[in-house]
């Protein structure tokens, strides 16, 4: 394979500039000299530590120490001639060997420390959103949970913020066989998978609260929509009792 100076081979057999590859490979954990050294045996082939140093412009003293770490990172590696020793490099594909092993150590990292935030009991969290984007991110969780998801204050305005969005989640609620209960003060459109009641138009508002699981979001519709999530198994309760005693006296529509 003709590697150039200012070129490696890329997966594709076209040359990336070199830049490149030096992001490529402190990308996944590399310094800038192990970099450096690493892709100079690879477009030069076995060299000696004084060589290493002459092409690379790193000192010959860390040019040992550099070596060193990457024989351990299985990156290079040496044979003896003449009591000299003669660097490689190996394979490129030791790098997605690496990466792989990355990845692994991040899952089970994530695993030990999920493990640790869910041992944490009676935790209150309450997040502020604003704009579609940020409310989007309530209504997909609402999908992830068993159970009904209860909504007082149900309003035709939140079809006009998020008119598309709403399509799609609806089709996603019913095909995941999440129940809805509404209370609402206008008359809704046809809502699948729902139950819905009515109370005077006295009491409209922009306001909307959505109850599911231990979660209450209190939503403001509004061009620029604000919301306010709080996870709190006793604040859901409460929520869910005050729905109830709502329910009872609305209307059937």
């Amino acid at each position: 394979m003709d590697l150039t100076h200012n070129s490696v081979p890329s997966k594709l057999g076209t040359k990336v500039p070199a830049l490149s590859s030096n992001k490529v490979l402190e990308g996944i954990g590399l310094t800038r000299n192990e970099s450096e050294v690493y892709l100079m045996l690879l477009e030069h082939g076995s060299s000696l530590a004084g060589e290493i140093a002459k092409k690379t412009g790193i000192h010959r003293r860390n040019v040992y120490d550099v070596t060193l770490r990457l024989i351990k990172k299985g990156l290079i590696g040496y044979i003896v001639n003449n009591n000299r020793k003669h660097f490689e490099a190996v394979n490129p594909k030791r790098l997605g060997e690496i990466l792989d092993e990355k990845q692994r150590d991040l899952g089970e990292g994530l695993a030990d420390l999920e493990a640790m935030f869910m041992k944490v009991t009676n935790k209150q969290e309450t997040l502020f959103y604003s704009g579609k984007e940020g409310l989007k991110n309530i209504f997909e969780s609402q999908l992830g949970e068993k159970g009904e998801v209860l909504i007082l204050g149900a309003s035709r305005k939140a079809f006009e913020v998020l008119p598309f969005y709403f399509k799609w989640y609806d089709e996603g609620r019913v095909k995941k066989k999440v129940k809805v209960r509404i209370i609402a003060n206008e008359k809704l459109g046809k809502v699948s998978l729902s139950e819905v009641r009515y109370i005077s138009s006295k009491y409209a508002n922009p306001l909307a609260i959505n109850i599911w699981g231990e979660n209450v979001a209190l939503i403001i519709w509004k061009v620029n929509p604000i919301a306010i999530l709080i996870k709190d198994k006793d604040v859901a309760e409460s929520y869910k009792k005050y729905f109830e005693a709502m329910w009872v006296s609305a209307r059937k529509g």
